[in-house]
């Protein structure tokens, strides 16, 4: 069940190996005798993107060099969010990796990700454009199986996923100290920030989804939503699918790296902890649907008393981008519903998740 390939399409390795050989060679001319090696999808993780770890290996200067990277295709028909922003998460993550790891010396404090290292804009090369990051080793919570329900997190004894847990929102709160100027480029279309943005870009997901087909209960959703505007409203980054099931994990339970940035925004602090609480209630907390409660997995009010401590800044009005966030929630479900042909929840279910029953 483990061993699941969840990517939503793959090719041919063989065949890919050859062409990322060649074009590698463009990257570093003075490479010989390049050869891609091990690759390979990675497993129960990886719906949204095609996702291939490898390994490459040349010559330079009569010395055999190594390194493990991943190559990450932008999506042609299976795409889940009508927002493009292939490009923007290549440059957060080369932002953050930047200010984390100056000098190749890693930070503590800063945003673990996997260094990016080029980007192709051509899509004659793999049929889209896609980019190569370094690879990272570790574990990950994978959602398929569902990580409380079998594997090494489940198998784990309470003080180690109490460690894990503490890692994680450690990296949650880091997140909370990217230096927004030198993010700008994550603005909205019309230049929006801050809940704004947010708010615009799942505006503009609930119609594109009603261009399939009616869904009444999502303009019902965004009118209670408006009704209750928060007043707490912190700037900061997103993001955008908060969870450790997108942390890498090493033999000691803390983070190697932060992964998927596939949607950033200028959109807020609050977004990725309610995001964060939300899942971790639907995953592991007290009311999982995927198997019994994770002992040692911090509460939500310990997870947003050790967020508040870290960040400095107030979770006042959260429970609004909790039911935000399930709103972002049930966009996405229904997305994937369309596109894999099958519904994932009934009317019902999305009014009473959504609170407007």
């Amino acid at each position: 069940m483990s061993d699941v390939i969840v990517a939503p399409e793959t090719r041919d390795l063989g065949e890919l190996a050859g062409i990322l050989g060649g074009w590698f060679k463009t990257r570093l001319p003075q490479a010989e005798a390049v050869e891609i090696r091990d690759l390979t999808y990675p497993r129960g993780a990886g719906q949204s993107h095609e996702t291939i770890l490898f390994e490459a290996h040349w010559r330079e200067a009569g010395t055999a060099r190594q390194l493990g990277c991943v190559v990450r295709i932008k999506p042609r028909g299976f795409t889940v969010f009508p927002d493009d922003l292939f490009e923007q998460q290549y440059r957060v993550m080369k932002v953050l990796a930047d200010i984390g790891q100056p000098h190749g010396k890693a930070k503590p404090d800063a945003v673990r990700v996997a260094r990016p290292l080029w980007f192709e804009e051509d899509p004659g090369v793999l049929g889209n454009p896609f980019f190569v990051m370094e690879r990272k080793w570790g574990r990950v919570p994978v959602s398929i199986p569902p990580y409380a329900r079998e594997g090494w997190l489940k198998d784990a004894a309470p003080d180690q996923r109490n460690l894990l847990w503490r890692n994680a929102v450690r990296q949650l709160a880091a997140v909370q100290g990217a230096p927004l100027e030198k993010l700008e480029f994550l603005a909205g279309p019309n230049g929006e920030r801050g809940l704004e943005q947010e708010w615009a870009k799942y505006c503009r997901f609930a119609g594109w989804l009603q261009e399939v087909e009616p869904l009444p209960v999502l303009t019902a959703a965004l009118e209670r939503l408006q009704g209750l505007w928060p007043r707490n409203r912190p700037e900061g980054l997103v993001w955008g699918d908060a969870r450790i099931g997108n942390m890498m994990f090493d033999e000691d339970f803390d983070v190697v790296a932060v992964m998927d940035w596939e949607q950033p925004s200028l959109g807020g602090a609050l977004h990725d902890l309610a995001w964060f609480c939300v899942l971790a209630g639907t995953m592991h907390g007290p009311d999982s649907t995927y198997g019994a409660p994770l002992e040692g997995m911090g509460s939500r009010e310990e997870t947003v008393a050790l967020w508040e401590e870290l960040t400095g800044k107030s979770a006042a009005d959260l429970e609004w981008y909790e039911d935000f966030a399930n709103f972002k929630m049930t966009c996405t479900g229904i997305r994937l519903g369309h596109l894999r042909g099958t519904r994932m929840m009934d009317a019902a279910s999305m009014a009473r998740r959504l609170k407007v029953a």
